[in-house]
């Protein structure tokens, strides 16, 4: 088997070229977007192996995005990049048929672990920071 195909969206240029950079070495970036509509376009033109997509984007956030294509698709692999070190949206994004949540923070440690899970049916979860406790809470 070659590379895995890897379809990239975010809103943010600087973003997706940071992830071009770190995922080209092991797979094989077949295209890249900026906004939720153009993910389930291009997810269905490209019929990538992994899609890495954002939570929040313009037009269709990814989450939308991503329970549209696991519509067509429900074989697809998902794997969120996000800032949201949020359990709640974690619980959605894995709702949404998620294999990977990765802390936008954490993508150098993280991103390419979690899509190398995806290819292979494997969830990858970001560590979340600890929670900050006020010492008078304690």
């Amino acid at each position: 088997m070659g590379r895995a195909r890897v379809l990239l969206a975010d809103d943010h240029a600087e973003t997706l070229r940071c992830w071009h950079t770190l995922l080209e070495p092991e797979f094989e970036i077949v295209g890249s977007v900026r906004d939720g509509h153009a993910l389930v376009e291009a997810y269905d033109l490209l019929s990538p192996d992994v899609v890495v997509t954002d939570v929040a984007m313009p037009l269709l956030t990814g989450l939308v995005a991503a329970e549209t294509i696991r519509r067509h698709d429900p074989a697809a692999r998902i794997v969120f990049a996000t800032v949201h070190a949020d359990r709640m949206m974690l619980r959605r994004g894995l709702a949404a048929g998620a294999y990977g949540y990765v802390l936008k923070f954490r993508a150098g440690e993280d991103l390419a672990t979690a899509v190398r899970a995806a290819v292979h049916g494997e969830i990858h979860i970001s560590p979340f920071p600890p929670l900050a406790i006020s010492p008078d809470v304690a």
